[in-house]
């Protein structure tokens, strides 16, 4: 949510970044806005104005008593109740206005970062650079479904059966190997000085109103029927969530955590649930990283938290590259974003196994997250996340990566100690 001072005094620069984000059908949400702000700004005055009366009224009333001047008292008094009614009309008037402008203001996109480039969707995403060398074996390279069933490591006809499509049993070397690389993600950014959390894994929506826009909510969140809780889509929920309604001291930024939980998504939209895959799915686990800090300092956290991805994968010898979200592919609350995605020898190409946001003070803003700086003053603070790992996306990514031409996986260094000491799996089937 932007501040509503730009919308009084840069209306236009709102709407351009509106036209950037190829929403024109919000632009008249800020002249509604700016309309309903004057009208509320007014009534507001109004009711001040009525209350310092109504106070000095008060004092009159007392004041006349005191003299015996009953019958002017009762007038004083008459002017009193009508200046309360008409108080009482104001109040409501300015809940009702506050309403519809704080409705409005959660859906007008977050001005986006001056070098994000303008694009309608995310095939005008660009790249930014490539990290490792890819390689496209001199064997064929399995399904990644087709190469977990040679480790007998896979079962969907069951999941299928238990809770339908987009859901998965993993068993064996292959379900270690998922808990192996969740395992080294958290010991991975423990090592860069992150605090490793367990959150909780449902939120109010107050929290989802605060972390997220109303269309990202719909097409994600499972809601709990009867109940005003929602599935986490993301350990970034809960973890932005936990700082609501509080006041950081600025000695106590950054604050640098990292998070696993599984994350469930109803994954509405055009790409779908995969029948036979683990692409895109309804459940899945994840590491995350979250950020909560100074504005000045949120581009250098930016740039260090896609990094850390970029290392994590490039330490499991999997080829990566950065891929910058233009204008149009970023949701409504980010300033700026990146994706990272991994080398698939199998398809021959890259993709996403994780993304890294700026949301500037969008989420802040929504959630009350406020810093105090060492003269006293208060400001909003800046939130960022970025995947760690998610498998079993990245098992895919991994599979491939490392399969050999004998049917086995390689089991780099890095996992060695989490896989009871194996550097190889060897087919079953």
């Amino acid at each position: 949510m932007i501040d509503i001072k730009l919308i009084r005094t840069e209306p236009e620069l709102v709407k351009e970044n509106i036209r950037k984000k190829f929403q024109d059908e919000k632009l008249v949400l800020v002249d509604e806005v700016a309309e309903f702000d004057k009208e509320y700004r007014a009534a507001r005055t109004r009711a001040d104005e009525l209350r310092n009366q109504r106070n000095v009224k008060s004092k009159q009333i007392g004041a006349l008593m005191g003299k015996g001047q009953k019958d002017e008292a009762e007038k004083v008094k008459a002017e009193v109740n009508a200046m309360a009614k008409e108080l009482a009309d104001l109040e409501v008037k300015e809940e009702e206005l506050e309403g519809k402008i704080r409705e409005r203001m959660l859906v007008i996109p977050n001005i986006i970062d001056e070098s994000v480039p303008i694009g309608k969707d995310d095939s005008e995403n660009v790249e930014i650079e490539k990290f490792g060398e890819p390689v496209v074996p001199d064997f064929e390279v399995p399904y990644h479904v087709d190469i977990m069933e040679t480790f007998d490591g896979i079962d969907l006809d069951a999941a299928r059966e238990t809770s339908g499509n987009g859901f998965y049993y993993l068993k064996g070397d292959i379900a270690r190997l998922h808990s192996a690389i969740l395992s080294y993600a958290r010991d991975f950014m423990i090592d860069r000085g992150f605090t490793y959390y367990v959150p909780p894994f449902m939120i109010r929506s107050s929290v989802v109103t605060g972390v997220m826009s109303f269309a990202e909510m719909e097409n994600m969140m499972y809601k709990i029927e009867g109940e005003d809780l929602y599935l986490i889509g993301t350990s970034e929920h809960s973890m932005i969530g936990k700082f609501i309604k509080t006041t950081l001291p600025e000695a106590q930024l950054p604050q640098t955590l990292t998070s696993y939980s599984p994350c469930f998504r109803k994954e509405v939209g055009a790409h779908g649930i995969e029948e036979r895959g683990v692409y895109r799915i309804h459940q899945f686990e994840k590491q995350e990283m979250i950020v909560v800090c100074k504005p000045e300092d949120s581009k250098a956290w930016y740039d260090k938290l896609w990094q850390n991805s970029v290392d994590f994968f490039r330490s499991l010898d999997i080829p990566v590259r950065t891929l910058e979200c233009c204008s149009g592919d970023l949701a409504d609350l980010k300033v700026k974003s990146c994706d990272v995605e991994a080398w698939s020898p199998r398809q021959k190409k890259y993709f996403e196994v994780g993304s890294c946001s700026n949301l500037g003070d969008a989420q802040a803003r929504r959630l009350q997250i406020r810093v105090k700086g060492e003269d006293g003053s208060k400001y909003f603070a800046h939130t960022l996340n970025n995947t760690v790992v998610a498998p079993p996306r990245m098992l895919i990514a991994f599979l491939e990566n490392n399969l050999n031409g004998d049917g086995t996986v390689s089991i780099p260094e890095p996992l060695r100690m989490y896989m009871g000491g194996k550097d190889k799996l060897v087919p079953t089937k």
